[in-house]
């Protein structure tokens, strides 16, 4: 029996995409536009903007995929879209491109969850069994789950306020550094000193999962007003993104352990830490998370740097995951500003 097609779309932030992909965790074409040239001049993403460039592009960037895969709508077993959360007017142009394509052909429509693509990403490279624990951190959210199967999900914690992504744009923003700020902050730390400035991290040596980086934010910006006026020098800017990356690097090792001592005592040893998201692709991160797992007996796994940023390609490997199990999604669905993976969770 030949493996499904989907094809994938994702548009809830910056990033448009899609892509075809197989159930046999082949990618058989993948196309992406970047809006980093669109929303740098304004230090962040603009969501007018964003959701103007989905609409303008994203009919091309299907057909792109559909031509590079060898295939015609007729070839495919379902279309799966970012359904949210994300950016609302850039999750409804993907929403209903996506419902145009099933409805006209017949197929299958899927709404991904956004997190779940990003849950289940690891999936599409690697066999990881169910159950896992998994650290989403990414621009928007930082979370500690564990991964029953496609749909189920519990939450053992998660931020009180920024996610660690956020806080990595927010100081690299603060540093001049640029935009998008991750990237460039992680250059910056390489050449860096990551003892010179004593910065905090909340929550360490607390008990639970959960995270908190805005008191981080604020301490790297008194930093810099403690520094002579006038623009950040490069040595200074180097020595306060290393820092700064390893207090970010210390705080998510320390809610890791503890959600691994959770994890295990109702799943043994023997399983797998999944690190996902935007802020997985961090080297440095990927390094001290893999340690935490390697001292606690745990098999480490990220996905490739690709697939860790926004991507359609985990979308249609979701949607891979949900056809299979015959999850699939009514045409009234509504786009999801808001959608936590965790059903028990308002």
């Amino acid at each position: 029996m030949a493996e499904p097609l989907v094809l994938g779309i994702e548009t809830s932030c910056d990033e448009t995409g899609a892509a075809v992909v197989a159930g046999n965790r082949r990618v058989l074409a993948e196309a992406l536009l970047s809006q980093l040239d669109a929303h740098r001049p304004y230090g962040g993403v603009v969501p007018e903007i964003a959701a103007r460039a989905h609409l303008d592009h994203l009919d091309e960037l299907v057909r792109r995929a559909m031509s590079e895969a060898g295939i015609g709508f007729d070839g495919l077993a379902g279309v799966a879209a970012t359904g949210g959360p994300g950016l609302i007017g850039g999750v409804m142009v993907g929403v209903m491109t996506a419902k145009a394509i099933a409805a006209v052909h017949g197929l299958p429509f899927l709404a991904i969850n956004h997190l779940e693509g990003h849950a289940l990403s690891v999936r599409l490279v690697e066999d990881v069994a169910f159950p896992y624990l998994l650290l989403l951190v990414s621009g928007g959210h930082c979370q500690l789950l564990i991964v029953d199967g496609v749909g189920r999900y519990r939450r053992l914690g998660t931020t009180v306020d920024d996610a660690a992504g956020e806080a990595f744009d927010k100081s690299a923003k603060l540093l001049g550094l640029g935009y998008p700020g991750g990237p460039a902050l992680e250059a910056a730390a390489r050449g860096g000193d990551a003892d010179r400035f004593a910065l905090p991290r909340p929550m360490r040596g607390r008990a639970g999962c959960d995270f908190s980086f805005s008191g981080l934010k604020t301490a790297v910006r008194h930093a810099i007003e403690a520094l002579p006026p006038g623009p950040v020098g490069a040595r200074d800017q180097a020595d306060l993104a290393a820092s700064f990356q390893a207090a970010v690097a210390d705080v998510l090792a320390d809610r890791t352990a503890n959600a691994i001592a959770a994890f295990r005592r109702e799943h043994g040893e023997g399983r797998a830490l999944v690190v996902a998201g935007g802020v997985a692709a961090n080297r440095a991160i990927r390094a001290r998370l893999m340690a935490v797992a390697e001292e606690a007996g745990m098999r480490f796994v990220a996905p490739p740097p690709r697939l860790c940023t926004d991507n359609a390609a985990m979308i249609g490997w979701a949607g891979v995951e949900r056809l299979r199990l015959g999850l699939t999604s009514g045409l009234d669905f509504a786009p999801r500003p808001r959608w936590p993976l965790d059903r028990s969770v308002a």
